[in-house]
């Protein structure tokens, strides 16, 4: 089976249920002439790079689907081109790549950014090939912890010494009830 995806863009300026029923139309299209819905994906409103049809942004679908043969792609290309509605479309034919990143994405391995504290995941297990490598870069790790507890203890002493030092100063200072006070005792 050859894997496909079809980018499209819908004019923004329809209803928000004329816009689903778009994509659904393609949708049941692709469905009725055998294919296998892999993955839908309602990207939205995205600002165009120049303008459509006098539009600067336009609501964005992407369709992965599975295909035995390709006789389906120009009989959606040729729906696509007849529909006021779409903007623009695009067809593109995946290979065994292209389905990796794809399946990767969807999974979180590719685009979504990690915190430092965070354990990388793991797609598929060691086959002992690399395990000196993974032995190395934990033992490694531990050394980075350590040496960055140092740093914070000696960056939180400053702080502290700051903190106190203003709060001396305050006591130094009369403040204008004070300097009131003392004014009337002296012409009593």
């Amino acid at each position: 089976m050859q894997q496909y995806e079809v980018t499209f863009i819908v004019d923004p300026v329809l209803s928000g249920d004329e816009i689903e029923g778009t994509a659904k139309t393609y949708l049941d299209h692709l469905k009725g002439e055998g294919c296998e819905i892999v993955h839908e994906e309602h990207i939205g409103l995205r600002q165009l790079a120049y303008t459509i049809s006098k539009r600067t942004t336009g609501i964005y679908y992407c369709v992965e689907f599975k295909s035995d043969s390709g006789t389906i792609v120009p009989k959606l290309e040729l729906a696509l081109r007849r529909d006021e509605r779409i903007m623009r479309f695009l067809t593109v034919s995946l290979d065994k790549y292209g389905v990796k990143y794809n399946d990767d994405k969807r999974n979180g391995l590719i685009g979504k950014k990690r915190m430092p504290d965070e354990e990388p995941v793991k797609a598929k297990e060691s086959d002992g090939k690399d395990a000196p490598k993974a032995a190395a870069k934990e033992a490694k790790a531990p050394a980075k912890e350590e040496a960055k507890a140092p740093v914070k203890e000696e960056s939180k002493a400053p702080v502290e010494a700051e903190a106190e030092a203003p709060a001396k100063e305050e006591t130094k200072v009369p403040t204008a009830a004070a300097v009131t006070t003392t004014a009337t005792s002296e012409e009593e």
